[in-house]
């Protein structure tokens, strides 16, 4: 009955799968035909990738050991004896790493050709290769030792793909870096592989009897398939990735983490695991656009609506909370404790550019373009060698750059996204060539099965000026598509979810040869020329192009102050500030007082100015502020500031400290400078190193255990040991009490409140000795526990802790007094 069952599944799922099309409704203009321009903007960026993230990225896969995963795998395959341990080495996805970042050279070498490179890629390749399992399987955290495999990847293929095996998203990322290499230098090696493990993925996964029916833990596999269904032809392809994405919901494991809690047609909100989620929408929007289905077109549509109108930070990030990494409730955007992934905002570019490519309208790029610019470029250093893995929108201290993970995904991920950059940039329809992205390039494409060379040149972010320049056209008449930004038309994004408050109107002109072209719905004065400013976003243009033809585009570009709606309560009574595309925060290098205590004036004016940060010309700006501080006597005091802003994306450049997106502007959002007390002039050292130590006396204490809008220290991956900080007070000083605020991640992290503690003040002679008459140590998450004793003179405290046998433990913070 069962097997019936299985068949008559599998019959009606192919008989209601709608006919493909050969390709997006808009078609791409690929990263092979655009030639980003060196030393500008973005050329800077690609430099740094091609000179330190891509080479930085190899040399980790080298010393942490994912070519030897490889290696191993091969040598188990030519000799069955030869085993190797994988169990408590790595994540069963480091596979991944290499694929994703040979899809970033493969982009690399399109800008800047380079035979060494080249060379390079093909000698990983061949490694990879030599892995690869007689049926076409390529997993090593099985092939290397199939008897005892990582634990992550049970004991039969495909038997945890629904929990932590990434036998499916291997793959998916080895089909991105395949397809790429394939288009970047022609060779097919790396996709004959993909190919041949694509192959046997639908071979032995799908709805039929004899095969196991699951869908990705982790998602990429379905955007996968419509790229290899785009490069090679065969529907078959993209026919799986639909089939992974029509049985979420449908097979064991129906969860909200890994949005498999219903099916994904009946899915309109944004939940769990942010990265997870961008990559699902992403396929569903390839097959949306890729085969017409009206029922994904009006899932994605609804899903996109709910994070633009409730779920995406004025970065473009998304993510709001660091449990489960995970989209947060409807209008929950917290700060200090955003998670905004880097992984995440690169797949929030993939959504929303697959949905343009859908509808053709500008709003998904004003999106795409908002993330780009900030969300997404924050995540790595201007140098190409610094990382973060989230990306909040305020800071006290306690986030580093980091110069990689053990869990890689950020880091290699933006060393293959930022090198993708080009293919972004334009796209054609029909006669109509869309201008989505303003940087300087050339670029080659076909408008009507024609060769039209344009060219562009613009300081875009840092001024409005942009000229296309047409270098060769044999396409006779066409229209020129101008995306007009949102953030021009007085819109930050597509929605309510943020305004805004300044009552400017910008503006902007468009001239053809120096010849104005009016912005009107009407055809112009010259009768040679037209132009529409349509319903869908763009400045339209269209005619008969020749050799040399210019387009001179000036955009008006301001400071402009922002408000969040006021159901986003992390943001009440604060403001934002935009130029451009550009998001900008007040840091701590450039304003010697607390940012923090800052107030905007109710009407601000701003001044432009410039900088260097990392080697880098800046624009800043700049703006009268005032400050609200407590001194000694409690009293409150307001000095007159002078506010420097720079952009959101170079923050962290210049060692840690504090930072802030949103800044108050009514005076219920302010948080004055607190009066020092014993424990914040006191000097904090640990057992081992902690990471944002400084938390424990920066007199900020959380709402509750669940609250991640103030910093925190921990342990972590310590356990099963006793640790402890020390206060060295700034004079001896009598204390008779201390408050500790236990920091608990439970249930998704590592922490959990100690086993025990105890305070320990140091003695005349140089000893170290338990307080006496305590009262009860107690450890609770998130709640102050107060412990009163025996008053002591000391110079210095040390709080001693035992952590549990299972968990690690960590604090917000530490006070005496």
């Amino acid at each position: 009955m069962k097997k019936i069952a299985i068949i008559s599944s599998f019959i009606i799922y192919h008989l209601s799968f709608s006919v493909a099309q050969t390709g997006y409704p808009i078609t791409p203009v690929p990263f092979t035909q655009v030639k980003v321009t060196p030393g500008t903007f973005w050329g800077q960026r690609l430099e740094a990738s091609r000179n330190t993230t891509v080479p930085l990225a190899f040399s980790k896969c080298e010393s942490e050991g994912r070519y030897k995963n490889f290696e191993n795998a091969a040598a188990h395959l030519k000799d069955p004896s030869k085993v190797f341990k994988v169990n408590g080495v790595g994540f069963s996805f480091d596979d991944t790493d290499p694929y994703k970042t040979i899809e970033g050279a493969a982009y690399i070498l399109q800008t800047y050709p380079d035979k060494k490179l080249e060379a390079y890629c093909d000698s990983v390749i061949d490694i990879i290769a030599s892995a690869q399992e007689p049926d076409g399987y390529l997993y090593t955290a099985r092939t290397q030792n199939p008897a005892d495999p990582h634990h992550w990847a049970g004991d039969r293929r495909w038997v945890k793909e629904e929990d932590l095996s990434h036998e499916l998203y291997n793959l998916g990322h080895m089909v991105e870096g395949a397809v790429a290499y394939w288009q970047a230098t022609g060779k097919r090696k790396f996709l004959d592989v993909a190919c041949r493990y694509a192959d046997v993925c639908l071979k032995e996964v799908g709805p039929n009897a004899g095969q196991m029916t699951v869908v990705p833990g982790h998602q990429i596999a379905e955007m996968a398939m419509a790229r290899l269904y785009l490069a090679t032809g065969e529907k078959k392809y993209l026919d799986f990735g639909k089939f992974l994405l029509d049985y979420r919901g449908k097979t064991n494991i129906k969860q909200e983490y890994s949005q498999s809690h219903k099916p994904v047609v009946s899915q309109d909100e944004a939940v769990g695991h942010a990265v997870r989620a961008a990559y699902m929408y992403a396929g569903m929007a390839d097959v949306a656009a890729l085969t017409g289905d009206k029922n994904y077109v009006k899932a994605i549509d609804n899903i996109w609506n709910n994070i633009v109108t409730k779920k995406l930070y004025i970065t473009g990030g998304i993510g709001a909370t660091s449990n489960g990494e995970a989209f947060g409730k409807n209008y929950e955007l917290p700060n200090m404790s955003a998670y905004c992934e880097t992984c995440a905002a690169i797949g929030n570019v993939y959504v929303n550019y697959r949905l343009f490519l859908l509808h053709g309208e500008s709003k998904y790029y004003d999106v795409l373009e908002r993330t780009l610019y900030n969300g997404l470029i924050s995540g790595v250093s201007l140098e190409g060698n610094g990382f973060f893995y989230p990306n909040p929108l305020e800071s006290m201290g306690q986030h580093q750059r980091q110069a990689w993970f053990g869990c890689a995904c950020c880091p290699s991920n933006i060393c293959r996204f930022i090198p993708s950059l080009p293919g972004y940039v334009y796209a054609v329809k029909d006669k109509n060539v869309y201008v989505n992205l303003f940087l300087s390039n050339s670029s080659t494409l076909k408008v009507g099965g024609k060769k039209v060379q344009l060219s562009q040149s613009t300081n875009y972010p840092w001024d409005g000026d942009i000229t296309i320049t047409i270098d060769k056209s044999t396409a006779g008449e066409f229209a020129l598509k101008i995306r007009i930004p949102g953030w021009l038309k007085n819109q930050a994004v597509p929605s309510d979810l943020y305004r805004y408050t300044d009552n400017k109107r910008l503006g902007y002109t468009v001239t053809v040869n120096g010849n104005a072209v009016t912005s009107s719905n009407h055809t112009s004065q010259f009768s040679t020329l037209s132009s529409q400013f349509s319903p869908d976003g763009y400045y339209t243009i269209s005619r008969k192009w020749k050799k040399g033809d210019k387009i001179q585009i000036h955009f008006d570009m301001e400071p402009r102050t922002v408000r969040a709606n006021n159901k986003v309560e992390a943001d009440r009574g604060m403001v934002a500030i935009e130029r451009g595309p550009l998001v900008y925060c007040a840091e701590h290098p450039d304003n010697q007082f607390d940012v923090f205590s800052a107030l905007v004036n109710q009407e601000p004016q701003f001044q432009l100015g410039k900088t260097e940060i990392a080697g880098t010309s800046i624009v800043t700006l700049k703006t009268d502020a005032q400050t609200l501080d407590f001194n000694k006597q409690g009293k409150l005091v307001a000095q007159d500031r002078t506010l420097t802003l720079i952009p959101y994306y170079a923050w962290c450049h210049r060692g840690s400290g504090k930072m802030r997106v949103w800044l108050p502007q009514d005076l219920s959002a302010t948080t004055p400078a607190q009066p020092a007390t014993l424990a914040s002039e006191s000097k904090v050292s640990s057992s081992t190193r902690m990471q944002a130590l400084s938390a424990v006396n920066d007199r900020l204490v959380p709402k509750g255990e669940n609250d991640r809008s103030v910093p925190y220290t921990h342990w972590w991956p310590k356990k099963a040991s006793t640790e402890w900080i020390a206060y060295e007070l700034p004079q001896e000083s009598t204390v008779s009490t201390t408050t500790v605020y236990w920091f608990s991640d439970k249930p998704w992290g590592g922490c959990d409140v100690p086993k025990s503690w105890r305070l320990l003040y140091k003695t005349a002679d140089g000893q170290w000795k338990a307080v006496e008459g305590a009262d009860a140590y107690t450890t609770h998450a998130g709640v102050a526990n107060t412990v009163n004793f025996t008053p002591v003179k000391t110079k210095a405290l040390r709080l001693e802790v035992t952590l549990s046998d299972h968990d690690s433990a960590g604090l917000f913070e530490w006070s005496v007094k």
